[in-house]
């Protein structure tokens, strides 16, 4: 498979925003981050994988389960960790938490926690682009869950019709909360068969293989980018802590320690590694290396974040709609 991004980097990326993701669930219960938190840990690759194909002034939009996305397309990490923090410094002035992020200067358009709520967004962020003719690709990121609301149907036809610059990019985590698919959809449904039904040419792949989602999403968002109309792409992968906030969850009863186990073996982040090794594109020295420099970066965020400002009672009023 041959993609614009070499594998070494993709790994370091994606272990970046792991070890991220794992302060964050450490710091969590310290109760100074008063916002719910989503994690994505063990869904690294979609989001790095797919970001590694786009252009910096290319536009992204996500959901509630943020943070991979706004990182792997470039977000400043000390803004995202104070406004999880609430503080002044963080991207949204300390007033939208966890599941408002966005970033300008990386063109992280934002994410929103209703559910299906960032379609209509994403799809009029692409028709803006077509409009101005400025050759951008906006992604939406969402979860199988999402494409039960009617405002998904309504956005992909509307997509279709209107042959806009969109990749809508479904990460299949197996469950909608605590619900497994099986109880909420019929296992025949196929949301690559729904989006083809609207004219959306669409692939399946396999979201914790980082090769594989960059590759796919090359020639997705080559097509895209080439006015051929707008894409899906569903990659399936799983999330290894509780739907909502840091913890592991077995206990509850809604699936399993063999289940979440036997996902466990096959980690991207792992996967990858051990590739790497093997074909001595990595050692153990640069590994050691680039976790130190990680912990460093996450250090200073976390820093950052904890001695910068609350926002003033003044400002309360501001940035809102009259």
């Amino acid at each position: 498979m041959h993609f614009r991004h070499d594998l070494k980097a993709l790994f370091f990326q994606s272990l970046r925003i792991r070890r991220i993701e794992e302060a964050i669930a450490d710091e969590y219960s310290n109760q100074e981050m008063r916002c719910p938190v989503h994690l994505s840990i063990g869904q690294e690759a979609v989001a790095v994988g797919v970001c590694s194909q786009l252009q910096k002034n290319d536009y992204i939009m996500s959901t509630h389960r943020a943070h991979a996305h706004y990182l792997a397309k470039g977000g400043d990490l000390k803004q995202m960790i104070a406004e999880l923090y609430g503080k002044r410094t963080g991207c949204c002035g300390g007033k939208g938490g966890s599941m408002h992020l966005v970033d300008p200067q990386a063109n992280m358009v934002g994410s929103t926690p209703i559910v299906g709520g960032s379609f209509p967004l994403a799809v009029g962020v692409a028709l803006a682009s077509q409009m101005k003719n400025d050759n951008k690709v906006t992604v939406i990121f969402f979860g199988e869950a999402m494409t039960e609301e009617g405002v998904f149907s309504e956005a992909i036809n509307f997509a279709a019709l209107k042959k806009l610059p969109i990749l809508f990019l479904c990460e299949s985590n197996f469950y909608s909360v605590y619900s497994p698919m099986e109880v909420r959809q019929p296992k025949e449904r196929s949301i690559p068969k729904i989006a083809e039904a609207h004219g959306i040419i669409s692939m399946h792949g396999d979201g914790n293989n980082l090769e594989e989602v960059a590759s796919f999403s090359q020639t997705a968002i080559d097509d895209v980018r080439a006015n051929k109309g707008p894409r899906l792409l569903e990659f399936t992968t799983y999330r290894y802590r509780e739907h909502c906030g840091p913890n592991y969850d077995v206990n509850l009863g809604y699936r399993s320690q063999e289940e979440v186990d036997s996902w466990k073996l096959k980690c991207p982040i792992l996967r990858l590694k051990n590739l790497l090794l093997s074909n001595n594109q990595l050692s153990e020295d640069e590994l050691a290396h680039s976790e130190l420099k990680i912990q460093t970066e996450i250090d200073e965020a976390f820093l950052f974040a904890k001695e910068s400002p609350f926002p003033e009672e003044q400002e309360l009023q501001s940035h809102i709609y009259a």
